[in-house]
């Protein structure tokens, strides 16, 4: 078989005939498509030159309206943060959004703060906008994410010393989370005004557009860093109560974490129940006070001007 190489003194093989008049089609659709759109834009211009003058102004006026509500629109969806807790309205959290944020610090273990990060301007090679890094820049710029479904360890607050193993699952939320991008879908406010959340990790491979995270509160169960919680208004996502409570009992049975001396021990939720209770009967015991001896309860020489004291030391005698 013969063949054609640049160093060969063989002349280089015609082009086949079919080829050609792929060729000449390709050429002639491309010359039809660039008659056919300057025939349109001639046609539109001739009929937008035959409009009355106010209907030019008022169909300037109204497109120029419509791109403007369609830009604020795709701005508040897309571009616009959250800046902290008081910005999630009760008409953010009926939408049941999933938002993307920096997590800045993890003060407990099943809590932590976000700051909001929509939009594709966070990273490289499209990073133009900056996350803070001081504390005194991050003030009532980030949202207290309560973690929804899982109850940890208590840490020691109030005086109230710390749960077995608070320590250990607060070290290993900051390793998960602390310093990391997450995507939250906000549930509801809690008493304190913080944001129960279904948090999931981002995924480790694709987009998060195509493809799911773990679920943070199930990686804290199965790791033994928390306890299903079961009160009233709990959330569990599309996994499922059930599904909590079945990662719980695998991470009982191979003794991880809080579960490492058995499932006889406090639980969080007993835990606050207990200093709950022990709180509120100092404060009715300090509120009430020392008793004090009928008849005498009146009579109060701190009180009052130089005449009722006068008074006070007249009767006492």
């Amino acid at each position: 078989m013969s063949s054609w190489f640049p160093w060969s003194s063989s002349k280089p093989p015609e082009p086949s005939k079919d080829s050609e008049n792929i060729a000449n089609a390709l050429d002639q659709h491309a010359k039809n498509m660039i008659k056919n759109t300057g025939d349109l834009f001639a046609s539109l211009n001739t009929r937008v030159a035959g409009l009355p003058p106010h209907v030019l102004i008022i169909s300037t006026f109204l497109l120029g309206g419509a791109t403007t509500l369609g830009v604020k629109r795709f701005y508040v969806r897309y571009l616009r943060r959250i800046r902290n807790g008081e910005w999630v309205t009760s008409e953010v959290l009926a939408r049941k959004r999933w938002t993307r944020g920096y997590v800045t610090s993890v003060g407990d273990p099943d809590n932590f703060r976000l700051f909001h990060t929509p939009g594709p301007a966070w990273k490289w090679p499209l990073k133009f906008r900056r996350i803070p890094s001081r504390r005194a820049d991050l003030k009532n710029e980030t949202i207290h994410v309560r973690i929804a479904g899982v109850d940890a360890p208590e840490l020691s607050h109030f005086g109230n010393p710390a749960q077995p193993y608070a320590a250990e699952s607060l070290a290993w939320l900051k390793s998960k989370i602390d310093g990391q991008f997450v995507y939250c879908q906000f549930i509801r406010k809690d008493q304190y005004g913080r944001i129960v959340s279904i948090v999931q990790l981002p995924p480790r491979l694709l987009p998060a557009w195509l493809a799911n995270g773990k679920d943070l509160s199930l990686e804290m169960l199965r790791a033994g860093c928390a306890s299903v919680y079961e009160q009233t208004g709990a959330e569990y996502g599309q996994s499922g109560l059930e599904e909590f409570l079945r990662v719980q009992k695998e991470a009982q049975r191979a003794k991880r974490g809080m579960w490492k001396r058995g499932t006889q021990g406090e639980s969080p939720a007993e835990y606050k129940r207990r200093h709950r209770g022990s709180a509120d009967s100092e404060e009715t015991v300090a509120d009430s006070g020392p008793a004090q001896p009928s008849g005498t309860s009146a009579r109060n020489p701190s009180k009052g001007g130089w005449l009722r004291k006068l008074f006070y030391r007249t009767s006492a005698r």
